[in-house]
């Protein structure tokens, strides 16, 4: 019998991918057989972590550092792909900014640019590639959301707007592409210690607060993430559409 995680001879495409959790799903992707194609603003050329990780397990990665906010070097993008590699097998939209101040002091230029990046970039990857996914009968798309897909947050207007949409973009796809071939689902993130929670964890007294919510006693690390994006993007999760797993640690059925 067929392994249904396995991914040997598929190519995926992950945004966000020069650390956290972003590379963590590329190395388990690559693990799982998967060749990567890894996106990401300050991506270098050659010999980035991420590549090394991929490599060493013996796939295939090519890196591409693209502004995702520039509309006009993200479609640059898109058409290297298909001109390069084509239609890819895998797409997972992880890459995303987030600004901190209070909403009555959250500057129009944080807005754009985190809308642009968590939102905007995500949705044209899917709309492109999806495109070439349902013309060929199969693909996997996987969204990042987040927590705050389902709360609101506080000072981080912009970022909980951004993803409260993803949600939704999830299932809107979902209900379009699902008799397609094309799985469209979204993980969502607890608390994870990464660049984007920095601030937060630096907090002693915010910190806390979160730790004490959370029943698995710690936060997140980027490695608790490529199980779930191998799951989705495999033969395992076929049945699976619209759906938004939430890798919290318990966070949410507190």
């Amino acid at each position: 019998m067929k392994n249904p995680f396995d991914l040997s001879g598929k190519t995926a495409i992950v945004t966000g991918c020069s650390r956290g959790i972003g590379m963590a799903i590329a190395e388990g992707l690559a693990q799982a057989g998967a060749d990567i194609i890894g996106v990401s603003a300050s991506l270098p050329a050659h010999g980035s972590p991420c590549e090394q990780a991929v490599l060493a397990c013996g796939r295939v990665f090519t890196g591409y550092a693209v502004d995702l906010s520039d509309r006009a070097a993200l479609y640059a993008f898109i058409a290297k792909v298909r001109e390069t590699h084509g239609a890819p097998d895998i797409l997972v939209n992880n890459a995303g900014i987030i600004r901190r101040a209070p909403a009555s002091e959250h500057s129009d230029a944080d807005w754009d640019q985190v809308l642009a990046t968590n939102l905007d970039s995500p949705f044209l990857l899917a709309r492109e590639f999806g495109r070439d996914m349902c013309a060929r009968g199969s693909g996997k798309i996987i969204f990042i959301a987040s927590l705050l897909t389902f709360q609101g947050g506080i000072t981080v207007p912009g970022y909980a707007a951004s993803k409260g949409a993803i949600g939704q973009l999830t299932k809107a796809l979902a209900n379009e592409w699902a008799s397609r071939g094309v799985n469209v689902n979204a993980i969502a993130p607890g608390y994870v210690s990464t660049d984007n929670t920095e601030a937060l964890r630096n907090d002693s007294t915010r910190a806390g607060q979160i730790l004490a919510r959370i029943p698995a006693s710690r936060w997140g690390e980027p490695h608790d993430f490529a199980g779930p994006a191998v799951f989705l993007a495999s033969d395992a999760a076929a049945y699976i559409h619209g759906e938004v797993l939430v890798v919290d640690g318990g966070w949410m059925g507190r």
